[in-house]
C-alpha cells in the first residue's frame, strides 16, 4: 500500500460520539492494522526500514493502514501510536517484532477509543459498555500470534454452557442467541450491563454481542458456532438444512 494513496483513501478526520460509532471507529482501525501484520506483512515489513526516521503504524476507520512519520502539530488531535517501530525490525525475530507491534497497537486503540470517551462525555455505563464490546473482540496480539484460534479449540462451545440447546436439526440462530446469554443483574446503582456466556465464532474468532442481529449456525458434529457469512449459510438455507456439518467436519470425512 502507498502511503499516498493510504493517506487519500483515510478520508476526513473520524469523529465517532456515541458508544456505536466509536465501536466501529476501533473495528475499522483494528482491521486495518491486522491486516498490516498479517496478509500485507511483507509490505508492511518493507515499508519499516530502520534506516528511515521514526515511524508509526496508523490503522484507519475505513480498515486501512499507514506507516509514516508521526503527527507534527503538538499536541496531536489524537493519541499518538507507538514511536520508532521501525528500529528494531532488523534487531529481532520477525515474529517477535511483530508480536511488539501488535502489543503497541492493541494499547493505541485502547487509548484513542477512550480518548473519544472522555472527549464526549461518557459515562460510567458508557464507558463499560464500550470497553465490554472491544473485549469481547480478540486482541490484535492474540490475532498475529494465533492465541485466539488455540483458545477457540480449548474453550466449550456456547451450548455446553447451557442446557438449552436442541440436539436434533440444524442449531442457527441470528438475534436468538440471547436465549443462551445469562439474565441482566440488576444493581442498586442500575450501571452494570447483561453479563453473558460469550461465545466464539470458530472461523473469525470474534465473539457474538447481544446488541447485534448477525446470523450464526451451529455444526452438529463439532458443535461449534459460526457466523453465518464466514461459512457461507444465510437464513433461508438454514432453514433447509437438517443436519449441519461446517467446513472443517466435512473435510475430515472427506479424507480417506
Amino acid at each position: 500500500m502507498e502511503v499516498a494513496a493510504a493517506a487519500a483513501a483515510a478520508g476526513p478526520p473520524s469523529n465517532p460520539r456515541t458508544v456505536e460509532a466509536v465501536f466501529r471507529d476501533f473495528k475499522g482501525r483494528r482491521a486495518g492494522m491486522i491486516k498490516a501484520l498479517t496478509t500485507d506483512v511483507d509490505e508492511f515489513y518493507q515499508q519499516c526500514d530502520p534506516d528511515k526516521e521514526n515511524l508509526c503504524l496508523y490503522g484507519y476507520p475505513a480498515e486501512i493502514w499507514e506507516v509514516t512519520l508521526p503527527a507534527e502539530e503538538v499536541p496531536p488531535e489524537l493519541p499518538e501510536p507507538a514511536l520508532g517501530i521501525n528500529f528494531a525490525r532488523d534487531g529481532m525475530d520477525e515474529k517477535d517484532w511483530l508480536s511488539l507491534v501488535a502489543v503497541h497497537s492493541d494499547t493505541w486503540l485502547l487509548s484513542v477509543a477512550f480518548y473519544f470517551g472522555a472527549r464526549f462525555g461518557f459515562d460510567r455505563a458508557d464507558r463499560k459498555r464500550l470497553f465490554t464490546m472491544i473485549n469481547d473482540l480478540p486482541t490484535i496480539f492474540e490475532v498475529v500470534t494465533g492465541t485466539v484460534k488455540k483458545q477457540a479449540k480449548e474453550k466449550p462451545s456456547v451450548s455446553s454452557h447451557n442446557g438449552n440447546k436442541s440436539k436434533s436439526g440444524s442449531k442457527a440462530r441470528g438475534s436468538e442467541m440471547g436465549k443462551y446469554s445469562k439474565p441482566a443483574k440488576e444493581e442498586d446503582d442500575g450501571l452494570d450491563e447483561e453479563e453473558e456466556e460469550q461465545g466464539e465464532c470458530a472461523a473469525c474468532g470474534e465473539s457474538y454481542v447481544s446488541a447485534s442481529d448477525e446470523f450464526w449456525i451451529c455444526c452438529d458434529l463439532c458443535e461449534k458456532w459460526y457466523h453465518g457469512k464466514c461459512v457461507k449459510i444465510t437464513p433461508a438455507r438454514a432453514e433447509h438444512i437438517k443436519h449441519y456439518k461446517c467446513p472443517a467436519c466435512t473435510n475430515k470425512r472427506a479424507r480417506p
